[in-house]
Parts: C-alpha cells; structure tokens; sequence
C-alpha cells in the first residue's frame, strides 16, 4: 500500500483539544478545605473577629435566655410556697 492509499483507509478523526493530566493531587491551602484556622496572622483578620464576635453574642444570648427561664422557674416555686403556707396557716388557725 502506499502512503496515500493508507491515509484514505484510515478513518479521518477530528482534531481534539489536548488535554494535559498529572499524576499530582492538587494540595489546597489551611482555610480551602473547612478546617479552623490556626493562630497568627490568620487569626487576627476581620473576618475571624467577626466570626468570633457573633458567635460570643450568640452564646452569651443563649446564656440569657437560660437565665432568665431559670429566674422565672423559681419565682414561680417561690409563689407556690407562699401559697402552700398560707394554705398551712389557715387550716393549722381552723383547728
């Protein structure tokens, strides 16, 4: 066969882009994948003040909230005793 013939028998394929593939996995940074970030410069940004700002206000919020249930729960414990003794002092008064 001669090259010409050779190149008609082949089938015609369209030019592809090449595409270039390593064997390295590709490393992402200490912030990329989740992770908290560790002390130093990365700590002092805005954004993890921000963060930790919030989270403090949210958490002393929660504290309150608690706090003030807590408060409410033994005033209302404390009105029921009243209420028992007064109850205790009449019928021990009756007798």
């Amino acid at each position: 066969m001669s090259a010409l013939s050779l190149r008609l028998a082949l089938p015609r394929t369209l030019p592809t882009a090449t595409r270039s593939f390593t064997s390295v996995t590709r490393r992402m940074a200490e912030g990329d994948t989740g992770a908290t970030r560790s002390g130093g410069a990365a700590s002092s940004d805005a954004f993890s003040k921000r963060e930790a700002a919030d989270e403090s206000m949210y958490i002393r919020r929660q504290e309150q909230e608690k706090l003030a249930a807590l408060k409410k729960k033994i005033a209302d414990g404390e009105a029921e005793i009243a209420k028992h003794r007064k109850e205790a002092e009449e019928l021990g008064k009756q007798k």
